[in-house]
């Protein structure tokens, strides 16, 4: 959550003139300037958010697995299958999640206002639910979902496909059994993954999030997460589109050590066969 607070602030840092630069003095900035829980901005409509999308993805990527695509004789998942199932499955879920996304950015931005002198919008979680409700009605709510679903495809083929992948990699071409340590190496691989891939994306949906819109709740700073990117690169270089790849990593990396061992041992506790 931490890592998510500084990210959103790097991520949108390139539209103006920002207080913090990098992931450490971005992240002391915030415990200077706003307190040490600041850091935990947003940790509501987060907790929200991966309630549907986490639900979302693994029941989807497990269907196309099992259902759709179907494994061959020898228990392999050709690694093409897992990398349109590992999409696919992140569009579904970030399709389905994306008011609380949004909530959780918008909300994550309040300190940076409160400095910038400007007022705050938001009172809690239920107050901006409503007020973005009220502002731009239900396509309100979905504002983003385009750079959102983008990133999602391509942090779910980092996550999903690297973990599968791997994991069955070293389950059926090493002496390495199906346990905690080979979740937990599996885990760390997909985690990096998903960072390199993803971070491009979390820089343009931070951006396009957090932009000025009008009554219809159209973007007055880019018309596309294309436009959006474009606007980066021509205005801040290439590597504008990795501000926060720290930060990022060092999200997704104990977040998918976390999550994954916490996924195979409820399966393992539920009687289920292992992911």
């Amino acid at each position: 959550m931490q890592g998510e607070a500084a990210l959103a602030r790097l991520g949108d840092s390139g539209r103006e003139s920002a207080p913090y630069r990098g992931m450490v003095r971005t992240a002391l900035g915030i415990v200077q300037e706003e307190g040490f829980l600041k850091l935990w901005q947003g940790v509501t409509p987060a907790i929200y958010r991966h309630i549907v999308y986490s639900g979302g993805r693994m029941v989807t990527y497990e269907h196309l697995r099992e259902v759709v695509f179907g494994k061959s004789e020898d228990k392999h998942y050709p690694l093409w299958k897992s990398v349109i199932g590992g999409m696919m499955a992140g569009v579904v879920g970030q399709f389905l999640a994306n008011p609380t996304d949004l909530v959780k950015v918008q909300m994550q931005m309040e300190g940076k206002r409160k400095l910038e002198g400007k007022p705050l919008r938001f009172r809690g979680v239920h107050h901006a639910f409503a007020k973005i409700l009220s502002e731009g009605g239900i396509r309100g709510l979905w504002a983003g979902w385009v750079p959102n679903i983008q990133r999602a495809a391509l942090v779910n083929m980092g996550d999903l496909t690297t973990y599968d992948t791997v994991k069955h990699y070293l389950v059926l071409n090493t002496p390495l059994e199906d346990n905690i340590m080979t979740h937990g190496l599996s885990s760390l691989c997909s985690g990096l993954v998903a960072s390199i891939l993803g971070t491009p994306a979390d820089v343009i949906k931070s951006r396009i999030m957090n932009q000025p819109r009008d009554k219809q709740g159209r973007g007055l700073l880019y018309k596309s997460s294309t436009d959006c990117l474009i606007q980066a690169v021509q205005g801040e270089g290439f590597m504008s589109l990795y501000k926060g790849f720290l930060p990022s990593w060092l999200r997704m990396t104990p977040w998918s050590l976390v999550f994954w061992l916490t996924y195979e041992k409820i399966r393992e506790m539920s009687g289920v066969s292992p992911f």
